[in-house]
């Protein structure tokens, strides 16, 4: 067999390495009921319930957070973080999580957040510098 020969099935079979991982990694978009119906891990996207308490007691256990979301369809249900909590949690507008339901209870692995613009549009203020005033 030709050297070349052996190269190009070397990289096809990394190739196919390459996308059976990528593959097996990747996850899909749900809701709390969704998380319910399988055993796999997806992201559910949803908001913090702020009428709810916060557990986070680093004292007592640093890698216990729980607190309680709402989901897209207005599911709420409890999700359990075994990390600590993320800085400015509270001020969050949409969360991420990746994980899947254990029992009545969500188990995160991962919690993204989208967190609010220090700047609105309010509040930018534009200001023109003319040529003639402007140093280089």
């Amino acid at each position: 067999m030709k050297k070349s020969s052996i190269a190009g099935i070397v990289i096809i079979a990394l190739a196919i390495g390459i996308i059976i991982s990528t593959y097996a990694d990747s996850s899909t978009y749900g809701s709390f009921t969704d998380a319910k119906e399988t055993e796999s891990e997806l992201h559910v996207v949803g908001q913090l319930n702020k009428e709810k308490e916060l557990f986070y007691d680093p004292q007592q256990d640093a890698n216990y957070f729980a607190f309680y979301m709402r989901d897209n369809q207005g599911l709420e249900s409890k999700v359990v973080f075994n990390g600590s909590k993320p800085q400015d949690f509270e001020r969050s507008e949409q969360i991420v999580l990746t994980g899947k339901m254990v029992g009545n209870e969500f188990h995160a692995s991962k919690i993204l957040m989208k967190c609010p613009s220090k700047y609105t549009k309010d509040e930018v203020e534009v200001t023109e510098v003319s040529a003639s005033t402007a140093k280089i």
